[in-house]
Formats: C-alpha cells, sequence, structure tokens
C-alpha cells in the first residue's frame, strides 16, 4: 500500500544556519513518500549556492527575487508542488525548527484516521528553554473573543504534562509546524499574503473551521523551535498590531472588534513595558 505524498516547504531569508540545522533533520525523516522544498526569499547573501554545495539533489530550492513574506513566500512554494508533485499533503515548517525522525508518520497516521482532520500541528517544544528541550512553545491554539489577545496557544512556557499527551482538535494550528491536507487548498485556496508575518496561521485555521474541517494538535509528532529567529527579535513588534487588527475585523464580530480597538491603549502600554524591560535586561526567565 502506497503512503500518501507529503511535500514539505521551508522559507529561507537570510538564515543558513538556521535552515541548514532544519534540512539536516528533515533528511532524517523515516517517512518514505516526501520531498523537500526550499524556498529563499532573495537572501541577501550566498544562501542559495550553501545550500545547494551540502544538499544537492536531495531538496528542490527556489529561489524568489524579492521577499515575499512568510505568507506570500510559502504559496510559491504550495503552488509549486501542486503543479509539479500533487502531494495529499503539504507541510510548512519554519526555518528555525529541527523535526523528530518519525513526525511524518505521526501526522499522516494521524491525518488519515480522520478524513475531517483538515490541518495539524505538532507539540512544538523550544529549541532552548534555559537549556531544555522538553518545556512546550505550544501544543495547539486557542481562541478567546474577550481576552486581551483574541488568539493564544495551549501549554506556552509549560513542562510537558500529562495533559498535553493526547490528540485533540484546538482552534487553530501554528504556520511554524502546519500540515495541511490537500482538499483543504483545493476548497479554501493559498494563505493571505496580505500579511505579510504572523497572523496568517490563525486565519487559515479559521477558513478550514469554517468550510467543516476540523484543526487537530498531534502530540506524539515532536518538533523544536528557535523562537524569534525568524523575526530576529523576542519580543512582539508593534508591527504586528495592524495585521492583528485585519484578522478582527475580517474574521470576527464587530462588537469583538470594538472591545478590542477600546483596550487596545492598554495592549499598547503593556508591549511598550514588556519591550523596554527586554532591551534593559534580555528575555524573562521562567520560575522554577
Amino acid at each position: 500500500m502506497n503512503s500518501p505524498k507529503v511535500s514539505i516547504i521551508v522559507l529561507n531569508w537570510n538564515g543558513l544556519s538556521d535552515t541548514q540545522e532544519c534540512i539536516r533533520s528533515l533528511l532524517q525523516v523515516t517517512y518514505p513518500t516526501r520531498e523537500v522544498i526550499l524556498i529563499d526569499n532573495a537572501s541577501i547573501g550566498d544562501d542559495v549556492l550553501q545550500l545547494e554545495w551540502e544538499f544537492g539533489d536531495s531538496i528542490r530550492i527556489l529561489r524568489n527575487e524579492r521577499n515575499y513574506g512568510f505568507a506570500g513566500g510559502n504559496n510559491i512554494g504550495i503552488r509549486h508542488v501542486l503543479d509539479h508533485s500533487s502531494p495529499d499533503y503539504v507541510f510548512l515548517l519554519n526555518n528555525d525548527t529541527t523535526v523528530a525522525p518519525d513526525i511524518l508518520d505521526e501526522m499522516v497516521k494521524a491525518a488519515e484516521s480522520d478524513p475531517g482532520v483538515g490541518l495539524l500541528g505538532p507539540k512544538i517544544y523550544f529549541y532552548d528553554f534555559d537549556g531544555r528541550k522538553d518545556v512546550i512553545w505550544t501544543a495547539g491554539g486557542k481562541i478567546r473573543w474577550w481576552h486581551p489577545w483574541v488568539y493564544d496557544a495551549f501549554g506556552h512556557n509549560d513542562d510537558d504534562l500529562p495533559r498535553y499527551q493526547e490528540p485533540r482538535t484546538v482552534h487553530w494550528v501554528s504556520g511554524a509546524a502546519m500540515m495541511i491536507r490537500r482538499e483543504v487548498i483545493d476548497k479554501i485556496g493559498l494563505l493571505d499574503s496580505g500579511y505579510f508575518f504572523g497572523t496568517e496561521d490563525v486565519e487559515y485555521s479559521l477558513k478550514a473551521r469554517a468550510h467543516g474541517f476540523k484543526c487537530l494538535y498531534v502530540p506524539t509528532a515532536r518538533v523544536w523551535h528557535k523562537v524569534g529567529r525568524s523575526r530576529s527579535r523576542r519580543v512582539p513588534s508593534f508591527a504586528d498590531l495592524p495585521d492583528y487588527y485585519r484578522l478582527l475585523r475580517r474574521n470576527f464580530p464587530k462588537a469583538v472588534c470594538a472591545y478590542h480597538l477600546l483596550i487596545s491603549p492598554v495592549l499598547i502600554s503593556h508591549r511598550t513595558f514588556f519591550w523596554m524591560r527586554s532591551a534593559l535586561t534580555g528575555p524573562r526567565k521562567r520560575r522554577a
């Protein structure tokens, strides 16, 4: 019996060393019918030459003439694999991650067990949390209309406790490691390139759910994320806010949008405080 085909898309922009480590981990993946496509988003240096020299024909490299952002760059990769590979699943993966060798075995097994699942996300750990690799960055995403920030992650900064060991449906899946069933792309299309970096994964999850697909957290699939590398900063940016309010305006009731606009001064003050503290003292350590 043939295994469903998975096309893995990794986006690089001036992140050579992270991308190399990511791809090395992907080439150790045990799942048989998979391919790796590297999209270079117009890196300034010789990233493409270095990647071609190291990995040769084991990956496919597409080079963009400019930086199209996260959504736009990944969309180029998605169009390419749909035209040339006809995969059953597309797996979007940040270049500042590494993966467990059995990640696709676990993701595909979970997807094939329920045809209603459209998007799947693994358990994502911090790559290095004060020397530890077992602290959770996200175990799936949740939406809370009246929370100060409308979307959030389950398990963030938590130990890998028993409650994170069972698969469950979630509200959204992080684009840092998102597997998409082909039927979802056929039905709802690509990521919205109007979002340059961030929030497009939340909207894509909401659209998938609106079309009857489930978002599934798969705890046995494991990823380690160098959080903040892809942005070159470890604290939220004010540049996030326009995309955030765009997400609200396009996907939530007017009352929810009005509420978040009303509390925006508090939100901006909160972010300013944490930005200043991080700039002065560095990232905050988690309590023991």
